[in-house]
């Protein structure tokens, strides 16, 4: 019996333009799913080979019986996630590249923190109480949302004042890690159980990059101003050789902990997002278990890609070739979740 011809689907937003790019290097056609006015990106870059209009991606379910029909299968990003909600994503019925349970993991912090801790990874403290507040803390809000309302407060009185707009919100406080922030991108392939660095971003936010341009003693002079960490894009780095043991090992110990947290596990592309020491302490502060729009700027491929492919290979084709290859292998059942 013939293969069905799969397309390769995703919400507009995030990393959709990479995913595109990538399934067309690989022959597949793609299907962008848009909010009105959000299709722009992908009709002027020739990303999306077909665009479905929605009113809200809170309405994606009601499109599945029509992707199901189009042999579409889904691969998931930040984007994705946060406007579905993983307990939406696992319901969903279409094809979905990635194991959808590990969701659950990533979305809840402290089983995030379970998770990077049982992997033997160090991660910051976490403190339950704002009266237990010690030292400088960020305060961070549970699920994907680009950095959006992070705070850093210095004692209890500091987060009582500040907490009051997210009151209804919840949040983690963990101890602020003086560093050098690293984000590494990982595949891990569930055909071949190899892992891979694909590459390494930084995160450009505003308004806490901007303020540091800015001297202690104009600083001063400002009204006052509370930095603010939402991401307003990546800027690719190639982490010190001497790193890359350390990290290949970090990578491996993720998913070998989460076959046991939720089999079959991890596999697809992911990332562990990272503060390196003075001391050259490596401290895992969060995991994304799907593609990150750190991998953007690397369409192109990273010098890691280079080094072990020789051609082209962006994370987007990555998963594309992973679907192909496991259709060529007749193991579908290893790529989708």
């Amino acid at each position: 019996m013939a293969q069905p011809k799969y397309k390769i689907a995703t919400i507009g937003s995030h990393s959709g333009l990479q995913i595109f790019k990538g399934a067309h290097d690989e022959g597949f056609q793609t299907i962008a799913v848009c909010k009105k006015g959000s299709e722009k990106p992908y009709k002027m870059f020739n990303s999306a080979d077909e665009i479905i209009i929605v009113d809200s991606y809170a309405n994606f379910p009601k499109i599945q019986d029509l992707l199901i029909k189009k042999n579409a299968i889904i691969v998931p990003h930040g984007s994705f996630v946060t406007y579905m909600g993983y307990q939406e994503v696992e319901k969903l019925k279409v094809l979905y590249y990635g194991n959808k349970k590990i969701l659950k993991w990533e979305s809840d912090r402290y089983l995030e923190r379970q998770w990077l801790k049982n992997a033997g990874l160090k991660v910051p403290l976490l403190f339950d109480r704002p009266k237990d507040i010690d030292r400088l803390v960020i305060v961070k809000f549970m699920g994907a949302e680009g950095g959006k309302g992070y705070f850093l407060a210095k004692d209890e009185k500091d987060f009582n004042k500040k907490i009051k707009p997210y009151k209804l919100r919840k949040y983690i406080i963990q101890e602020y890690i003086i560093g050098v922030p690293l984000f590494i991108h990982y595949f891990y392939s569930s055909l071949t159980n190899e892992i891979e660095i694909m590459g390494c971003d930084i995160r450009y936010e505003s308004n806490v990059d901007s303020l540091g341009r800015i001297s202690a003693r104009d600083q001063v002079a400002l009204p006052k101003i509370d930095p603010s960490y939402v991401i307003v894009g990546n800027i690719p780095v190639v982490v010190r050789e001497s790193f890359l043991p350390r990290l290949i090992e970090m990578g491996e110990n993720v998913v070998k902990t989460s076959k046991k947290l939720a089999p079959p596990g991890l596999f697809g592309p992911f990332c562990l997002e990272t503060i390196l020491t003075p001391e050259e302490e490596i401290f895992v502060f969060e995991i994304s278990a799907r593609i990150v729009a750190g991998t953007n700027p690397f369409i192109e491929g990273s010098p890691y890609t280079w080094l072990k492919y020789n051609i082209p290979m962006s994370t987007g084709r990555r998963i594309a070739i992973e679907i192909k290859n496991a259709i060529k292998m007749n193991q579908m059942k290893k790529v989708l979740g």
